[in-house]
């Protein structure tokens, strides 16, 4: 592969590389790179917005590349500060050493494993002595730091930054320093952390690193970035049918966002699509694609075409599934309360705003009164497109 075509898969979807050409004389060595992405396992679970930097992983480890998975064990336990109002409350040792199995366990799902160097940054930093952390704090300036976004706006609006919020993005700089690494990715949101790296590289006489930022992932909505508190995500562990059913509900505008930074279809493949699009063919088949390649990674092939069916039986031949939760309420049951304890809905004003939305159903006839009594029997209730339950009203 010639080093244009290289650039082209660093470049697929990135937002930003610095510098671009200090990766080009890289690349003109013509050695594997070092390639490092740090992740902090603060939650145990991880979804599609996570993965948008394993898969540029995957992408520079087919390469030839060498990728390491840093576990950030030791950052763990101070919290990342980025995009926090608040001092993040630091994890336990046993917390982040039980969510980095957890995220072992989901990242092979798209990296070679015998090809991914894993490494714990508490390896270097559980050595440190006070002594030697002092040093490392000695290496930059309070007002260095205060140009940080975030610790700009909670300096000047009054509100706390403890010391330890600080060391942060040393740390994670200094990572780069025992790594020796030629590159770090990360999400525009890291930043200022990556360059901390190359700084701190610099004042140890090794050669900075080249730093590239990935966007961050909108969610469902296609407005705020995927997480699961806005209840916009998909998870990577989520069931077949789940992750197709909102795969297929995000819009087709989102669709081709989803497709450079989700799939490992190529970019002339997807242009292609494109083009089919432009001349009629169904934006619903893209989705279909999509979702297969999706499924197909998180779980296999069979449980994509199977999802893929279901969707189909669900939807498209207006089904209702056969397979859903049951549940049985008391007479007197106030229709909001029902959907929420049903696991329709997460809270009752959610279920207000559905109803008036034209969103909830019962045996497939909207509901109009939010004050609704359901009478007693057995019924289906749906709320959207994807949530069912089977209710009995005693």
């Amino acid at each position: 592969m010639t080093i244009d075509q290289s650039l082209a898969v660093f470049e697929r979807g990135a937002d930003e590389i610095l510098p671009l050409e200090g990766l080009k004389k890289k690349l003109e060595k013509n050695k594997p790179l070092r390639i490092k992405t740090g992740f902090d396992p603060t939650a145990p679970d991880l979804h599609l917005g996570h993965t948008v930097l394993i898969n540029k992983m995957r992408q520079l480890q087919d390469l030839g590349h060498t990728i390491i998975f840093l576990i950030g064990d030791f950052t763990g336990m101070i919290g990342d500060p980025t995009g926090k109002n608040v001092t993040r409350k630091p994890l336990t040792k046993e917390q982040v050493l039980e969510n980095a199995q957890t995220y072992q366990d989901q990242v092979f799902k798209i990296l070679d494993k015998d090809k991914t160097e894993i490494r714990f940054n508490s390896e270097w930093m559980g050595k440190m002595s006070s002594a030697d952390m002092i040093t490392l704090a000695s290496k930059q300036t309070v007002a260095r730091m205060l140009e940080r976004d975030d610790f700009s706006k909670r300096y000047k609006s009054g509100q706390s930054i403890s010391i330890h919020e600080f060391l942060y993005p040393l740390v994670q700089g200094y990572d780069s320093v025992a790594l020796e690494t030629d590159m770090e990715l990360g999400g525009t949101d890291q930043k200022f952390n990556l360059l901390m790296g190359r700084e701190l590289q610099k004042q140890n006489d090794q050669e900075p690193q080249v730093i590239l930022t990935m966007p961050i992932l909108e969610g469902l909505d296609g407005v705020q970035k995927m997480s699961k508190s806005l209840d916009n995500y998909i998870g990577i562990d989520d069931a077949p049918d789940d992750m197709f059913g909102k795969i297929m509900s995000i819009s087709d505008d989102l669709m081709w966002r989803y497709l450079e930074l989700l799939s490992f279809e190529s970019l002339e493949t997807i242009a292609d699509w494109k083009t089919e699009v432009k001349n009629g063919e169904n934006p619903r088949n893209i989705k279909f694609r999509l979702a297969d390649e999706i499924i197909t990674r998180f779980h296999d092939k069979t449980s994509a075409e199977q999802a893929q069916q279901n969707f189909i039986n669900r939807f498209a031949k207006n089904q209702i599934p056969d397979e859903m939760e049951e549940f049985e309420f008391e007479s007197g049951t106030k229709i909001a309360n029902l959907l929420k304890d049903a696991n329709l809905v997460n809270s009752t004003s959610e279920a207000f705003r559905m109803i008036k939305q034209g969103a909830a159903k019962i045996d497939g006839d909207k509901i109009t009164n939010k004050d609704l009594e359901p009478a007693q029997g057995t019924a289906v209730y749906q709320v959207g497109k994807r949530k069912f339950a089977r209710v009995t009203i005693n």
